[in-house]
Formats: C-alpha cells, sequence, structure tokens
C-alpha cells in the first residue's frame, strides 16, 4: 500500500500507477451532480476553499449532528462517478484537481484530463460506507447544504488512511479499458 498524504502534488500524482493500492490521509472534499454542474457552469467555490492539489470524493455521506454542534460521519461511500463524466474534465483543468474518487470508473474526456493536468481517478470499494465513515476522522465544514442539500453539499472531510485502488492514472492509462477488452475478447471467444 502507498501512503498518500494531502497536498497531493503532481509529483506524487505523477509516481502512481494504474493498479496502484493506495491509503489517502488528509482533507478531501466531497462533490456530487449539483455541485459538479453548478462549478461546470462557471459557479464559485465558498471563500477559503480550494480544490488546488486536492481530491474530490464522489460521495453523498450521511452525517449526524452532535449534541456540541459538530458532525459525525456515519457513512461514507462511493458514488457512481460516470454521472460526473460531462463535468468532470474540465473542474480537473480548472480548479487544479489532483485526484478523483469514487467507482465504476470514468470515460474518455476525464482520462485525458487526468493526463494533461497530473490528476488520478482512485477507485473505492462500493458498499463499504460504514467502513469507509471510520476513515473520515473531522468533518471540517460543509458548503452549499442550504442550495444543494446535505447529500449534494461539499463536505469538507479529514481522512486517514482511506483505501483506495488507482484505476486511471496521470500517464493516460485505464484500468477500466483494460478490463473491458479483456471481457470482450473473453465473451466473443465463448460465443
Amino acid at each position: 500500500m502507498i501512503k498518500l498524504t494531502f497536498p497531493f502534488t503532481k509529483e506524487k500524482i505523477l509516481a502512481l500507477k494504474v493498479g496502484d493500492e493506495v491509503l489517502i490521509s488528509g482533507v478531501v472534499f466531497t462533490g456530487r451532480d449539483a455541485v459538479h454542474k453548478y462549478l461546470h457552469e462557471g459557479g464559485k467555490l465558498p471563500a477559503g476553499v480550494s480544490l488546488k492539489d486536492g481530491i474530490i470524493y464522489h460521495c453523498g455521506p450521511v452525517m449526524m449532528k452532535q449534541p456540541d454542534g459538530s458532525w459525525k460521519c456515519t457513512a461514507a461511500g462511493p458514488t457512481t462517478s460516470i454521472r460526473e463524466e460531462p463535468y468532470q474534465g474540465q473542474i480537473i483543468h480548472d480548479f487544479g484537481v489532483r485526484g478523483v474518487i469514487g467507482k465504476g470508473g470514468m470515460g474518455d474526456r476525464t482520462m485525458e484530463a487526468c493526463k494533461e493536468n497530473g490528476c488520478v481517478y482512485l477507485h473505492a470499494v462500493g458498499g463499504a460506507a460504514q467502513v469507509l465513515a471510520e476513515c473520515v476522522k473531522k468533518v471540517r465544514n460543509v458548503y452549499f447544504a442550504a442550495e444543494f442539500g446535505a447529500p449534494e453539499a461539499i463536505w469538507e472531510l479529514e481522512i486517514e488512511d482511506f483505501p483506495a485502488v488507482v484505476t486511471i492514472d496521470a500517464h493516460g492509462n485505464s484500468l477500466h479499458k483494460v478490463i473491458l477488452a479483456r471481457s470482450t475478447a473473453a465473451l466473443e471467444e465463448r460465443l
């Protein structure tokens, strides 16, 4: 396992390759459909929020408000990433994003943006939302909750040893394409 810690610099990202298993620690920001569409259409990030050398996590976490006013993350599983394909490449470019966590992979535009900008796509295990929530050590803030609702808001999370696999690297390689080609060939063989 490779330890990947914030800030997620271009040098750290370029050292990763498809198939690498990583444990991510540091600050990440969640973002789903509403946030991606908003940023793609020219929306601005809240004051003090920067995605430069950062990671966007395709996640709508389940949060519980604590008696002291803080938040506790009780579920933090990845959501299907391909929904963000129309927006992700531009957001990687415009905001200096170095990593995207999700599940299911992304398309050619995102893969090209990763190659051009020094970014990786990191696949997290679906169906393990409560286990992944244990990696969330602190909820630092929430943005756009009133505008987009809690699942679609930007949650600023401190994570520790969050497990993921690099499935699109910054060199133009995609594990998703390799598996699709192998599966297609195996299917054709059997038909």
